[in-house]
């Protein structure tokens, strides 16, 4: 897949297709250079079940990650179908069809659901599934929404940020900074930490908005530009920034992996590293793949390398996440791998639809929910 590069002032690298999504695509060339690892077997020292399975439709170019939230998984297709499915058992709890195409996964609190479409239509559904609302917002949508304490908080992909009323979809507030002049067209994750909304920004910065009138709390470098060409200093704040207690950390795109003080962005420790997909966390440790698909495991106290893994090296591996003693990935031929959080060594792996697994797996319960890119959703459970 070659570069796409928008040639306008505000050009957007789409990146996001081609970074871990799509198998044999290297990011800017249409050849891949490094054919992926053959997988080997596995001594399972870990039992792992299918419990069920659904289908909410393709993900065509976009991420469509699963949200939890209670005992609910919240799904989409690109074809518009949302769906809430239960947790335990896989049943569907409702179903429900936009009027236009989706362009992110689903945003949800258990009690509104939102999801972006395309030209910046925002949809928003209650508990039962029936459509509450939708509204416009003026630019493009990759992230999912973050719902919760009564907003529907949206980002388009010019970096604005927008507060919408849960209930009525009015917009209480925008936030906008000035674009940079190169970033990744990918989905950059929100979450809520205390009464901050955490997000990233292109250039490697990472800030807190104040839900209530999104005014900028604070903002921190996690990583600086490094190169001459404008490709080369391309450094984003990737996939969606780990909260514990009183530290926030991050990954950048060509840059760094760091920690900082989550109330006044004081930077704790950071070393080099890039990550296309972002990072999970435990108590102790984070646990990122590299643009090798390689995983680490760093100290979050100090960043030190606990481990590292080779076995899936150019196997283009989705988000992470973590599960009891494991850490999940997906890869592009739809295997899910669980790793040992402890030292790293491919404890079960189970198959999918085929297709690739981009987005983060989430957890419900005891329930670890997968969606493939040809719109599969599995529920595995761990023994």
């Amino acid at each position: 897949m070659t570069s796409l590069l928008r040639t306008a002032a505000t050009r957007t690298l789409v990146a996001g297709t081609c970074l871990g999504l799509l198998a044999g695509c290297s990011l800017f060339s249409k050849e891949n250079k490094h054919p992926p690892t053959e997988l080997k077997p596995v001594s399972a020292t870990l039992s792992v079940k299918q419990a069920w399975k659904a289908d909410v439709g393709k993900s065509g170019p976009y991420v469509m990650a699963p949200v939890a939230a209670g005992d609910a998984v919240y799904v989409s297709g690109k074809s518009g179908t949302v769906m809430a499915i239960s947790a335990a058992s896989g049943q569907t709890l409702w179903k429900a069809k936009t009027d236009r195409d989706l362009t992110s996964g689903p945003g949800s609190d258990g009690e509104t659901t939102a999801v972006a479409g395309e030209k910046g239509a925002i949809y928003a559904f209650d508990k039962s599934g029936k459509q509450i609302w939708k509204k416009q917002v003026n630019g493009e949508v990759l992230s999912a929404p973050l719902v919760g304490n009564g907003l529907v908080v949206v980002r388009t992909t010019d970096t604005r940020v927008i507060g919408l009323d849960a209930g009525t979809g009015d917009r209480r507030w925008i936030y906008q900074r000035s674009q940079a002049a190169l970033n990744l067209r990918a989905a950059m994750g929100m979450v809520y930490a205390g009464d901050g909304i955490v997000t990233g920004f292109p250039g490697g910065k990472l800030g807190v908005l104040a839900p209530g009138n999104g005014v900028l709390r604070w903002e921190s470098t996690v990583s600086y530009p490094k190169g001459v060409s404008e490709i080369e200093r391309l450094n984003d704040v990737t996939g969606v920034p780990a909260v514990l207690g009183r530290q926030v950390c991050a990954t950048t795109f060509q840059g760094r992996i760091a920690c900082l003080e989550l109330a006044n962005g004081q930077p704790q420790w950071g070393k080099d590293f890039s990550s296309p997909m972002g990072l999970a966390q435990d108590e102790n440790s984070l646990f990122s793949s590299d643009e090798t698909s390689a995983v680490f495991a760093f100290d979050r106290q100090n960043g030190n390398e606990r481990w590292k893994n080779t076995d899936l090296r150019y196997r283009q591996l989705g988000a992470p996440a973590t599960i009891g003693r494991s850490v999940v990935v997906g890869d592009y031929e739809g295997f899910v791998h669980f790793l040992s959080r402890e030292d790293g060594t491919i404890v079960a792996r189970m198959k999918t639809d085929g297709s690739a697994i981009s987005a983060a797996p989430v957890i419900a319960g005891q329930t670890l929910v997968v969606q493939t890119r040809d719109g599969d959703v599995y529920g595995f459970v761990p023994n």
